[in-house]
């Protein structure tokens, strides 16, 4: 069954998405959600090399509180600067060591880390061990080194206990 149905959630989410998008529940638009979400996760699913299941529940939930109350905090912080003096900005590519290897993990480090406003991730190093982060505001090398231990400690940390 799981071969024709490799992904049922994420088939229910595409029909759903389909229907919602489309306005109508006609009996031609169920036909066409149906269809698109059986043949999507069917097509893609010969595409994926290897499966992730997190390993700490309770870790995932604390790690997706943590992510939603940062992303408040820096729209916040990312509105006052920007709404305020020029100065207050001071934006720099600052290189991540990780410890992380996973690559689940490692993505989902990229998405949180591109999520937070002021911050964006924007190239992995070739030997997946370094993360190169753009962050609006890092005015010197003592707040490189904060951001640095932030991001390990705040996103990095959970991620392995999640995926490793």
């Amino acid at each position: 069954m799981l071969r024709l149905f490799p992904a049922p959630k994420v088939s229910l989410l595409l029909a759903v998405s389909w229907l919602l998008m489309n306005e109508s529940m006609s009996a031609g638009n169920l036909l066409l959600a149906a269809a698109v979400g059986l043949a999507i996760p069917w097509v893609a699913d010969r595409y994926r090399s290897d499966r992730s299941h997190p390993k700490s529940w309770g870790t995932t939930l604390r790690l997706g509180g943590a992510v939603l109350r940062d992303i408040v905090l820096s729209n916040i912080d990312v509105a006052k600067r920007v709404l305020g003096p020029e100065a207050a900005i001071h934006s720099r590519f600052v290189w991540v060591p990780l410890d992380l290897r996973d690559p689940h993990g490692i993505v989902a480090l990229a998405g949180i880390i591109t999520m937070t406003p002021g911050t964006l991730s924007s190239e992995l190093s070739q030997d997946r061990r370094h993360l190169l982060v753009h962050a609006l505001h890092c005015p010197d090398e003592a707040a490189e080194a904060q951001l640095i231990a932030d991001i390990k400690a705040r996103y990095e940390t959970p991620l392995r206990e999640i995926f490793e």
